[in-house]
């Protein structure tokens, strides 16, 4: 049995998905029958799809807690091949703050709270436990690393894991100069301001928005729809009052994200649900 493999059996056991990774830190590519999305999932390797192949060939999403498919003939070639493991952090409830550089090391240590600590081959990886939109470059050295992602495992780290705090969760989603356009472009609210709006009873806005992201998250299939038919009911409801707020379409973004669509696909997805509203 390979190194890899009994590391990787290890990390299963505790709760953390690993995947093989080749030269270079890369994942496996697609296999031949999963090649030019022929299985059913996506070839960019953002989302395993309906793909039940049983090669380690779809990046994070092949990452499993399943000894029996770590185990498998076809995964234990891989693991003899594989350069290093790797682990799908949002698959074990976790966030991986990835500092490259000495300055990044320095805002994280002034930034954000003490957690567990990670040493890599040129920073820190800062662990938290909690789940979110994988982001990179969020600032000069700093990505985050969480859902549909997959980080080197580089040992267990020192120090206790801290919950995940806000000041990482805003990195993604103030730093996109699509988000801040969409945000901009929001109505004014109608009719002259004259009486209170219903839609800013807080009960009511936070039922609405918490549903459209659950609406979002649970989709398993035609994404982009989806994501344009939840911003398309947001803005219906509460588009034309003003009760949207930075924070409301922030929240928005972030589950589509976490889908893996773009920045760029979220503001088109809102730009085309407004226009469609006459708005």
């Amino acid at each position: 049995m390979s190194e890899h493999l009994r590391t990787a059996l290890r990390l299963a056991a505790s709760g953390i998905p690993p995947l093989p990774l080749r030269a270079g830190k890369l994942p496996f590519g697609n296999c031949r029958s999963c090649a030019n999305n022929a299985c059913g999932g996506r070839p960019n390797m953002k989302s395993a799809g309906p793909c039940a192949c049983p090669a380690p060939c779809h990046g994070w999403a092949a990452a499993t807690l399943d000894p029996r498919v770590i185990n498998s003939p076809v995964w234990v070639r891989a693991w003899g091949e594989a350069a290093a493991v790797a682990y799908h952090p949002g698959g074990a409830g976790l966030t991986v703050v990835d500092l490259d550089n000495a300055e990044a090391i320095a805002w994280s240590r002034a930034s954000l709270p003490a957690t567990r600590i990670v040493r890599t081959t040129r920073g820190e990886h800062w662990i938290y436990r909690g789940t979110m939109a994988s982001s990179n470059a969020v600032r000069p050295g700093v990505d985050i690393k969480s859902l549909m992602q997959y980080a080197r495992w580089l040992g267990p780290g020192v120090g206790a894991t801290a919950a995940l705090p806000g000041a990482v969760r805003d990195l993604a989603v103030k730093e996109p100069s699509q988000v801040r356009r969409a945000r901009q472009a929001l109505p004014v609210p109608l009719g002259g301001g004259e009486g209170e709006c219903c839609h800013r009873t807080p009960t009511y806005l936070e039922r609405g928005i918490a549903m459209a992201e659950q609406r979002i998250t649970e989709s398993r299939s035609a994404i982009h729809a989806t994501v344009y038919r939840t911003f398309l009911a947001v803005l219906s409801t509460h588009g034309r009052c003003g009760c949207l707020t930075d924070a409301h379409v922030a929240r928005l973004f972030t589950a589509a994200q976490a889908k893996g669509e773009t920045a760029r696909n979220c503001t088109d997805a809102w730009t085309n649900a407004r226009t469609a509203l006459g708005m």
